[in-house]
């Protein structure tokens, strides 16, 4: 009985990879859209276009800040769920203790989770489309 459930489990993982992955018009586009400086650190502004028929209840990235230099500063996990299929969502994220203008870039160093409305987790690295308005840039 668990091998059938566990079966079941792979069948619709699949299928809502393969959902996820259709084609270019169903992908996860990350803007990093401004970067503002507040009194404790700075504000970053992302927008999260969810292009997929699949909402994401669960979605979590870690990013690695760099410096100017280009030395890593720290690592930053964020929560953006829930992600709405077909829709364009505002997260707003404050880094503290570094000001905007010392950070050069950042890089999407893991996504720790990813998962449908279902609970279905899926791999949602290859889907993601990342771009930046801001002084910074946002990197695979």
């Amino acid at each position: 009985m668990r091998t059938c459930a566990w079966i079941a489990g792979l069948a619709v993982a699949a299928l809502a990879n393969s959902a996820l992955a259709q084609s270019e018009d169903t992908k996860l586009s990350i803007e990093l859209n401004k970067l503002e400086t507040f009194e404790g650190g700075c504000r970053s502004f992302f927008l999260f276009r969810n292009r997929t028929d699949l909402t994401l209840s669960s979605f979590e990235m870690s990013l690695a800040i760099l410096d100017r230099h280009g030395v890593i500063d720290r690592l930053l996990t964020i929560d953006a769920a829930p992600l709405p299929a077909v829709r364009t969502v505002l997260k707003i994220f404050e880094i503290p203790e570094i000001t905007c203008d010392n950070i050069g870039e950042m890089i999407l160093h893991d996504i720790a989770a990813c998962a449908t409305e279902s609970n279905t987790v899926i791999d949602c690295f290859d889907v993601i489309e990342l771009s930046s308005r801001a002084a910074a840039a946002l990197v695979k």
